[in-house]
């Protein structure tokens, strides 16, 4: 009776899990389509495209890597930039290790793929323990939604003239702008991080050798280091 009762709670907390990202995958559907799109203008076959929302499943940075690629920067550098801006995961993840239900070390592995923003905060406010059913539930909705709007999105881009498909790339930057304008708004601390990192990165383009990976890379964590010093993690609203 134990074992049957077992079988039906995780059966149960699976279909909750699968409910609660419902609202979490329709919220995805458009991101992934845009992903989709801007994938087949930065020179990704369909295969490529797919893949990367299959195993990397991360949005700002699958954007920040189709950049990149479209500006011929090498793998390394890309992995690294991708690392720093994903480097927010490594706090939730242990804020999730928290609240995780006594379950074999496998159960949690595998369910730390789906820790998203979104997938961390509903697990956050979940009362009581978090259970691997619950979040594989929770994640696989809300992958499934990423990784096939994903590939929608590379197909209709597939379809569109040549002449709009070389021309999408420019709503990679108008993307980034969107993403970056709501936060300036609201903080002096995001302005400050934004103009020193674009001043920084500017100074290392025309006055070293360096490619546009490493001016990147290297911009956004001196920046990051002197925005922490000066704000001291307070956050000023404008």
């Amino acid at each position: 009776m134990g074992v049957v009762a077992a079988e039906h709670q995780s059966s149960s907390l699976f279909r909750r899990g699968v409910q609660k990202g419902s609202s979490i995958a329709i919220g995805y559907m458009p991101v992934a389509f845009t992903f989709g799109l801007l994938a087949k203008s930065s020179g990704l076959n369909l295969f490529e495209t797919i893949s990367m929302s299959v195993f990397v499943f991360a949005g700002a940075s699958q954007y920040i890597a189709l950049t990149l690629i479209a500006a011929g920067i090498g793998g390394f550098e890309i992995i690294l930039t991708t690392f720093i801006v994903n480097i927010r995961h490594l706090l939730m993840s242990a804020s999730i290790s928290e609240k995780s239900a006594d379950e074999p070390k496998w159960k949690k592995a595998l369910y730390s793929f789906f820790v998203t923003d979104e997938t961390f905060t509903l697990a956050a406010v979940q009362k009581g323990k978090i259970h691997s059913s619950y979040m594989i539930g929770l994640g696989i909705n809300v992958w499934t939604s990423w990784v096939s709007f994903s590939a929608i999105g590379f197909l209709i881009g597939s379809g569109l003239p040549s002449i709009l498909q070389e021309s999408m790339g420019i709503a990679l930057y108008a993307l980034f702008i969107g993403i970056l304008v709501p936060s300036a708004r609201k903080s002096m601390k995001v302005i400050s991080l934004a103009a020193i990192a674009a001043i920084l990165n500017s100074i290392l383009t025309f006055t070293t050798g360096l490619s546009t990976g490493w001016t990147i890379i290297l911009s956004t964590l001196v920046a990051a280091v002197v925005i922490e010093i000066v704000w001291k993690g307070e956050v000023v609203d404008v």
